[in-house]
């Protein structure tokens, strides 16, 4: 590829969509039991959620599928089918912590370990059966 003009990296996830049909069980999960900020609401279509500098984007995945009937947000259809995978940073006690809310709130443990190298990732599924994972924020680096 190297007849193609140069063009930066991108330096930050900014957003992320997993796909739920239930919004409101959606809501319930992400606001309520895990604790993010939600601003943006469109009936039957989204909920956003704040996640630090980022965004965590819950769609609808039927409503998705339909173009945009605003002129000046001409967002292309999209979406996906099945499960998809979320990933949040906290740190080993406030993974701790989360885990110990999530199993009083009656949410299942799919998975919890340390990676070899030793960061912690504990995995559970939101309402939707997406694969939500918390892990130590230091996951990726290199070894």
């Amino acid at each position: 590829m190297t007849h193609l003009p140069d063009a930066p990296a991108p330096s930050a996830v900014l957003e992320s969509a997993v796909y739920a049909e239930d919004l409101e069980a959606a809501r319930r999960f992400y606001g309520d039991l895990i604790g993010l900020e939600p601003f943006q609401t469109v009936e039957g279509r989204h909920i956003f959620f704040r996640v630090g500098a980022a965004v965590l984007l819950v769609f609808n995945p039927e409503a998705t599928k339909l173009p945009s009937r605003n002129p000046r947000l001409p967002v292309p259809p999209h979406g996906a089918t099945g499960p998809g995978h979320v990933c949040f940073v906290l740190d080993r006690e406030q993974i701790a912590a989360m885990r110990a809310r999530l199993v009083a709130a009656g949410i299942g443990i799919d998975a919890e370990f340390d990676w070899p190298h030793g960061a912690r990732s504990l995995y559970v599924r939101d309402p939707a059966g997406n694969s939500v994972e918390f892990a130590e924020s230091w996951l990726w680096e290199p070894q």
